[in-house]
């Protein structure tokens, strides 16, 4: 496993219900920054991933468990480590923490695909060398 990166966000307004709790379809967008912020992190944009290497990440699947709720104004701290490389796809075992509580966990698995045709591609070796060395 590569080493846990950190991305802190807090809720805001948007991101709950009418009773103040943030929308479980929130959650993923919350884990889906973390990820892109981590490899920003790591000297990889997307959008230059996409024009160099006509690259693009989807999500494939995702397992989420809610274990309690955030709340509108918490500071949140959203975790994204990786727990597997392939070939042409990444898993990612994800958290969403507030302060120590345990809050949301998520393993979410990307796929590799040419950004022109949509078809499974390798991941770039430069990308997948600096994802091993994590």
């Amino acid at each position: 496993m590569s080493k846990i990166f950190n991305w802190p966000v807090r809720v805001y307004y948007e991101d709950t219900d009418a009773g103040g709790v943030v929308f479980y379809a929130n959650y993923l967008k919350f884990y889906e920054r973390a990820r892109t912020e981590m490899l920003r992190d790591m000297g990889f944009e997307q959008d230059e991933l996409i024009n160099r290497e006509s690259v693009i990440f989807v999500v494939r699947s995702v397992q989420v468990d809610y274990l309690k709720p955030a709340k509108f104004n918490n500071m949140l701290d959203v975790t994204a480590q990786l727990s597997l490389v392939k070939s042409a796809s990444l898993t990612f075992e994800q958290t969403i923490l507030c302060g120590s509580e345990l809050l949301s966990k998520a393993v979410i698995r990307i796929a590799c695909l040419d950004a022109t045709t949509m078809r499974p591609k390798l991941i770039p070796e430069t990308l997948k060398q600096a994802l091993s060395d994590d």
